[in-house]
C-alpha cells in the first residue's frame, strides 16, 4: 500500500508538470480577476470561486484555474486542507451553457466534460482532505463538486440540484458524484425532476457533512480544518486514499486492503508516536514524514 501511495504522489507530480505544460489560459493579465483566489496560512489553503457575476459558472476557464489551484504544491509539508468556497450569493450554478451550444462543437464540449471529470477526481485523488464551504446555491456541476468532496459544510440558506434534465441536458456527469454520496431514490428524483433541495434535506441524505446558521459557517468549517491539521499528514494521506479505494471493493476485498494498510500504519514512524503518546499520556509530536518506524 506504502508503494501505491508513494505511485499516487508521482502522478500527481506528472499531472502538476503536464498541466503547467500545457498553456493554460492566464488569469493574472493587468486588470483581469483571477478566477479563482487561493490562500495559504497555518497549513490551509483557501480557494475561493471568484465570479460571482456569472454565478461562478464552471466554465472551462474556472475549472482549469481550479485544477491549477488545488493541484499546485500539493507535496508541501505544511499543507494539511484545502477548503473551497465561493464569492457570491450562488456557490457554483455548474457549467456555463453558453461554452455547450453548437458553435463551439464537439471538440470543445468533450474539453469542458474531460477536464470537469479530472477536477473532480482530483479532489479525491490529491492526499489531503478536501472541505466545501458553501453559502448558497449549489447546481449541477456545483452540486457535482460539492458531492466530490471529502467533507460539506453549509449554511441554513444553502439549496442543491441537478437541474439539467429542465434544459434537455441530463446531469449525468454530476450523477457519479451524487449517486455516490445519496440514497439511489433520492438521486434519482433530483435527476429526474432538478427539484433544488435544501441544506437540511442534504444532510438527512448525505450529501453534507453539517449545516449551520450563516454567521457560523466560517468559523465551524476553519474549525474542522484545524482538527485535521494537528493529526499526522501521512496518516491521514494513507487513509483518505485507503478510504476510496476500499469503497470501490466488496466487503470480503475491503477488509483484505483495509487490514494490510492498518499494519502499514503501524510501521510509520507516527504511527509508532502516536502509540507510543498515549501509552506515555503525552501529545504526540508528529514527523510529518512518510517514514517507516520499521519493516
Amino acid at each position: 500500500m506504502a508503494q501505491n501511495f508513494v505511485q499516487s504522489v508521482v502522478r500527481l507530480h506528472k499531472l502538476h508538470r503536464r498541466f503547467i505544460l500545457s498553456g493554460s489560459r492566464s488569469y493574472c493579465q493587468a486588470g483581469v480577476e483571477p478566477l479563482t483566489l487561493t490562500q495559504q496560512h497555518n497549513g490551509i489553503r483557501r480557494i475561493i470561486l471568484n465570479n460571482p457575476k456569472k454565478r461562478n459558472a464552471l466554465s472551462l476557464s474556472m475549472l482549469e484555474s481550479l485544477h491549477k489551484s488545488i493541484l499546485c504544491e500539493t507535496n508541501r509539508k505544511d499543507l494539511r486542507v484545502i477548503i473551497i468556497s465561493a464569492k457570491g450569493t450562488v456557490f457554483s450554478s455548474g457549467h456555463d451553457l453558453k461554452e455547450l451550444t453548437s458553435a463551439q462543437g464537439r471538440e470543445y464540449h468533450t474539453q469542458v466534460f474531460s477536464t470537469c471529470s479530472e477536477v473532480m477526481t482530483l479532489i479525491q485523488d490529491i492526499p489531503v482532505p478536501v472541505i466545501a464551504m458553501v453559502n448558497g446555491v449549489a447546481t449541477a456541476a456545483g452540486c457535482q463538486l460539492v458531492a466530490s468532496c471529502d467533507i460539506a459544510v453549509v449554511s441554513e440558506k444553502s439549496t442543491f440540484a441537478t437541474p439539467g434534465v429542465n434544459v434537455g441536458l441530463f446531469c449525468s456527469t454530476p450523477a457519479v458524484a451524487l449517486g455516490r454520496a445519496v440514497p439511489r431514490k433520492v438521486a434519482m428524483e433530483m435527476l429526474f425532476t432538478g427539484t433544488p433541495i435544501s441544506a437540511h434535506d442534504a444532510l438527512l441524505h448525505g450529501l453534507v457533512s453539517k449545516v449551520v446558521p450563516e454567521n457560523q459557517l466560517e468559523d465551524e468549517t476553519l474549525a474542522i480544518a484545524q482538527r485535521i491539521c494537528q493529526a499526522s499528514q501521512p496518516v491521514v494521506a494513507l487513509g483518505k486514499a485507503t478510504f476510496y479505494r476500499q469503497m470501490a471493493q466488496g466487503r470480503d476485498a475491503a477488509y483484505a486492503t483495509t487490514s494490510k494498510v492498518m499494519v502499514d500504519n503501524l510501521a510509520l514512524t507516527d504511527g509508532q508516536e502516536g502509540i507510543k503518546a498515549f501509552i506515555e499520556k503525552r501529545k504526540p509530536v508528529w514527523s510529518h514524514k512518510a517514514e517507516k518506524a520499521h519493516d
